[in-house]
């Protein structure tokens, strides 16, 4: 773990939690009412399912993370257990993952925009302009700093969160007021295959749990700081996120719902008045921003550990002055932008859709591999600061692995085969990299 920089640079509990809570609430979760309004009574299933796995899932990170409390997260926890290429085929798909999602993210967090200023949808080419002004400008924030950033996430995560707060509250007050519940009745039966369905849907709304694991040197303490801020972090966005969507799924009716464009929106208005409902596009907008900042923070910290590693070009590796790696941030962004441009004539939901495909599929293998790399180190007796037996330890990474897998699986066909080829793109470049260290190191 690296030393020398004090602890006014680095993040606290609080905003590491902000780190895990403003990574999973993003643009995502405002408009996931509308994709689980055809499952019924099967999406209150389905979120029970998902909220169950990342509660497991967060202690399997919470564990590998105070084991090994370095920069690198998954990466590292993968190399301990099976070695260094797995541990870059995993973190190479995460690490794609990662900017291919902030493109979608971006993308969302434009969309909601547009509502509030329509030229961003009519001018031609105002949509993109304003996604990369966008980008870029939270990539400087990250480069300026990790504490700007943190600060950024942390107003952020508390906007994002007064929206979700107020539907739930609103529900649970129709609920003791006895007032009707118009979507409660409408739906499918419940059902083993509509609640897979919903629960694959739900998944995408709390990815990023383990999102406090990667930058780990910037963490105050982060042998105790990391795990306490995954499972916070995670239990805190997997109740709200929960009770806020069946809120709305209960309160509109389904026949609406699923043609709807704002859905939390048209669950305050006929309440609340027009202005509520306008708030509320602006907090998504404000949610979709913060989430955006917490993923560069993210597609940067990563390649940097690899790069210190010696399976990624040096240069990745390189920080500025203020101690973060900018050529990551920046070099990652112009992907992101050029991925942006080259969707530039496809629509905003198309764009969205397919980035998703790709970021579920990914993590969903880096959840898999770490929970069966926690199993092994177990066995190995390789887990710093835990003994053998642990039975709740080995019990939360056989439910993680076999959550992780259930919901591969339930991703479909497309999904899986878009991630294979994901990750089966990693091992040329590892070859590449080996090569030239190698190289380095015959010449000096």
């Amino acid at each position: 773990m690296a030393t020398g920089r004090g602890s006014a640079g680095r993040l606290g509990f609080w905003m590491a939690v902000a780190l895990v809570v403003g990574n999973m609430i993003g643009s995502g979760v405002f408009l996931l009412p509308a994709s689980l309004a055809p499952y019924g009574v099967n999406s209150l299933a389905g979120w029970l399912l998902s909220a169950a796995g990342a509660l497991v899932l967060a202690l399997v990170f919470a564990a590998l993370s105070h084991a090994f409390p370095r920069d690198g997260g998954l990466y590292v926890y993968t190399r301990a257990a099976f070695g260094p290429l797995p541990a870059f085929v995993v973190a190479w798909g995460y690490w794609i993952s990662v900017w291919v999602g902030n493109a979608a993210i971006a993308t969302g967090g434009v969309s909601y925009l547009s509502a509030l200023v329509p030229p961003i949808a009519r001018v031609p080419g105002a949509s993109v302009l304003a996604t990369l002004t966008l980008l870029w400008v939270l990539t400087f924030v990250n480069c300026a700093g990790v504490r700007a950033a943190g600060w950024v996430q942390a107003v952020t995560t508390v906007l994002k969160l007064l929206p979700l707060l107020a539907v739930a509250l609103l529900g649970i007050g129709l609920v003791f007021l006895r007032r009707p519940i118009p979507g409660l009745a409408e739906g499918p039966p419940l059902s083993l295959d509509g609640t897979t369905a919903a629960a694959t849907l739900t998944l995408w709304a709390l990815l990023g749990l383990e999102s406090a694991t990667v930058p780990a040197d910037k963490v105050e303490n982060p042998e105790r700081t990391v795990p306490r801020a995954t499972i916070v972090g995670t239990v805190v966005t997997a109740l709200i996120c929960a009770l806020a969507c069946s809120v709305v799924l209960l309160l509109v009716p389904g026949s609406d719902l699923a043609t709807s464009n704002a859905p939390f929106a048209d669950a305050i208005r006929p309440l609340w008045g027009q202005g509520a409902a306008t708030l509320v596009v602006v907090f998504a907008a404000i949610s979709a921003f913060g989430a955006l900042n917490g993923w560069i923070l993210l597609q940067g910290e990563l390649p940097s550990a690899m790069a210190r590693d010696g399976v990624f070009p040096k240069v990745f590796a390189r920080e500025s002055k203020r101690g973060t790696p900018a050529f990551a941030f920046i070099f990652t962004s112009g992907l992101v932008t050029l991925l942006v441009l080259a969707n530039a004539h496809s629509t905003m939901v198309e764009i969205f859709t397919f980035m998703i495909l790709l970021s579920t599929t990914a993590c969903l293998v880096a959840y898999l591999v770490c929970s069966l790399a926690l199993l092994d180190l177990m066995r190995r007796g390789r887990l710093p600061g835990f003994g053998r037996a642990t039975p709740w330890l080995a019990a939360a990474g056989v439910l993680g692995g076999a959550y992780s897998l259930w919901a591969l699986f339930g991703a479909g066909r497309d999904a899986l085969l878009w991630g294979l080829v994901l990750l089966l793109a990693a091992v040329p470049v590892y070859a590449l990299s080996r090569r030239d260290q190698s190289t380095l190191g015959e010449q000096g």
